[in-house]
């Protein structure tokens, strides 16, 4: 089995540069297979990054080449497989966030005690005192026999932790010591300025110390911040795992507990998993409220809309290329826009019209002062656990940033909702759609469910209402969809070049004014894909403003928050939760304009 190389480092310096060090370093470490994290600040550099060890060693020599990391030395160890999900090169205040200032690691740090030598002191019962200056749940899996935890959650809680120790430690001698020694840089200082006077901190921390002098004087194993949860003093990845929920580390033991169920709850936080669905989902709605009242998009505010330059448009002028790429916008409006300084770099700078494209660059289209349309925010959520979210989504309401559109989507408001995760909906359902939509809280659990979604696994039904009345209870159409999108986004009937796109149909009630209720089965998915196929069977859907009847579109895609509703209702589905594996299915409300079928349809 392959070998993976696993590397922790930092060192303290002057850096300058940083947005261009970092576009550097994030093109050569994904082109070098590497994947971790990477954080610079003007302070200096941290790093947790894994690979081939020969790909490694380019990234240590490229490292080294940067002024004032010369003397780079990092922690390694090795794994059976690669602990990290992608790779990523970040711009931060601080390399570790400690909020004090006057701390300045670069310019003098406390003396480093070698882990050789303090071995030689404990093996010789010197009196010292052990500080231990890492968060509680690290503490948890292990540390040095007598050594005093900080007792804290988080390093920026150091300093209320140092006025808590006794006086008298003030004149005592003691080694401070965290995983790689990162944190004892600030933290030895920090003491000193309190008044200790004999302050150590172990050189390279305990994941050096496991390196010269394996497990002497060490209970237990260490956490680290990777998939790997803890190492144990040969630095071998342990058995230890992490709770999903309270981000306890958990041992052997701990897991075997019948409370710990993986990705839900541990012995640390356990409740049943229906009563903290309960509590989440009535917080979550509690916080919707507030931030979506007002509108998040409802004030005046400047939109910087990224616009990414792909590899085929290298060559051209930036004019060119969005002129090419967003053909709908006149090019002279276009020429409008840069002579405005309306368009911009990554770092916000006005960009020439006649500026060569770079390829994979971050241009920024920025709208000044821009009021979105409001939009129907009535988002309930109907189920929630560590891997999905189900809600309800009501209409007018896009899913992403598109248009006139950017805060006032349903992505923004997930996003602020579950900060710092990103949550990101698995599927499509357009602006004016109601119903179902499944959510990923994370872009692991979003692949299988995006997946599924695709190879058809996940059953769909809908209702929806339409002008006329089909000559069959029962139809199938079977017609593929245009791949590009015509006037407003819209898809049409395409039998030469187009997708294959089955929907099934049953008709529940039809009505005395010409209107009959479906129920529909979309087999495939494409956009716009039930809309479509009865707009051309000559039965648009009540309130659709873009496929109207008589083969005519309109003029609009998202319908404004007073129009008439789209009667298209995303109403059951089912599918394989990515996490358990076990088939699980969701029903959502009847809207109104269904209402008088409801008896019909509650015995489908």
């Amino acid at each position: 089995m392959a070998t993976i190389t696993n590397i922790a480092a930092y060192q303290f310096a002057a850096l300058t540069d940083l947005k261009i060090l970092r576009e550097k370093l994030i093109t050569q470490s994904k082109a070098w297979g590497l994947r971790g994290t990477i954080l610079l600040s003007t302070e200096g550099i941290n790093l947790f990054v894994a690979g081939e060890n020969d790909c490694i060693q380019l990234l240590l020599a490229e490292l080294r080449a940067i002024p004032g990391l010369a003397t780079l030395k990092p922690k390694i160890s090795e794994s059976t497989h690669q602990p990290f999900s992608r790779m990523l090169v970040r711009i931060k205040k601080e390399i570790i966030a400690f909020g004090v200032e006057g701390i300045d690691p670069a310019r003098r740090t406390s003396p480093k005690l070698a882990a050789s030598t303090l071995k030689q002191w404990l093996d010789e019962g010197r009196p010292i005192t052990l500080l231990d200056t890492r968060n509680d749940y690290e503490v948890k899996l292990g540390t040095f026999k007598g050594a005093i935890p900080a007792g804290i959650d988080h390093f920026r809680d150091f300093p209320e932790a140092v006025s808590r120790l006794p006086e008298n430690l003030k004149d005592e001698p003691i080694v401070m010591f965290c995983t790689g020694g990162i944190r004892c840089e600030k933290a030895g200082p920090y003491m000193e300025r309190e008044g200790f006077k004999n302050i150590f901190q172990l050189d390279g921390g305990i994941l050096k110390y496991f390196e010269d002098c394996g497990g002497d004087h060490y209970q237990g194993e260490c956490f680290v911040f990777d998939q790997r949860v803890g190492v144990d003093p040969a630095l071998h990845e342990t058995g230890s795992d992490q709770c999903f929920n309270c981000l306890t580390p958990l041992t052997a033991e701990e897991q075997a507990d019948p409370r710990f169920v993986a990705g839900q709850s541990c012995p640390f936080c356990y409740e049943t998993s229906a009563e903290r669905m309960a509590g989440n989902i009535a917080a979550r709605h509690k916080t919707l409220r507030q931030i979506t009242n007002p509108l998040p998009g409802s004030q005046p505010y400047d939109n910087y809309r990224p616009i990414i330059a792909p590899h085929r448009d290298a060559g051209g002028s930036v004019l060119d290329f969005l002129s090419q790429t967003l053909s709908h916008i006149p090019r002279a409006e276009w020429t409008a826009k840069f002579e405005d300084g309306r368009i911009l770099d990554a770092s916000r700078q006005a960009v020439p019209a006649s500026a060569p494209v770079i390829p994979g660059h971050r241009y920024l289209l920025w709208m000044p002062s821009i009021v979105e349309p409001a939009v129907n925010m009535d988002i309930r959520i109907l189920h929630e656990d560590e891997a999905i979210i189900i809600l309800h989504k009501p209409a007018p309401l896009p899913l992403h940033p598109c248009g006139r559109f950017n805060r006032n989507t349903l992505q923004h408001v997930l996003h602020a909702l579950y900060h710092p995760q990103r949550p990101r909906p698995a599927h499509r359902l357009d602006a004016n759609t109601t119903g179902l939509i499944v959510v990923a809280r994370t872009r692991h659990f979003a692949r299988p469910i995006q997946m599924e979604f695709e190879n058809g696994g996940v059953e769909k039904v809908y209702l929806v209402r339409v002008q006329g009345q089909p000559k069959e209870n029962r139809f199938t159409i079977d017609a593929p969809i245009s791949a590009e999108a015509g006037q407003l986004g819209t898809r049409e009937i395409d039998p030469e070049n187009g997708l294959p796109a089955k929907t099934e149909f049953n008709v529940l009630n039809r009505f005395a004014d010409g209107t009959t209720l479906l129920q529909a089965r979309p087999i495939t998915g494409r956009t716009n894909q039930i809309r479509v196929h009865l707009w051309q069977l000559g039965l648009p859907v009540c309130g659709d403003q873009a496929y109207q009847p008589n083969e005519r579109l309109g003029d609009t895609q998202t319908h404004s928050i007073d129009a008439p509703p789209l009667c298209l209702h995303a109403w059951k589905l089912a599918l394989t939760h990515p996490l358990t594996r076990q088939r699980i299915h969701f029903e959502t409300v009847i809207p109104a304009w269904a209402e008088e079928a409801r008896i019909d349809i509650t015995k489908t």
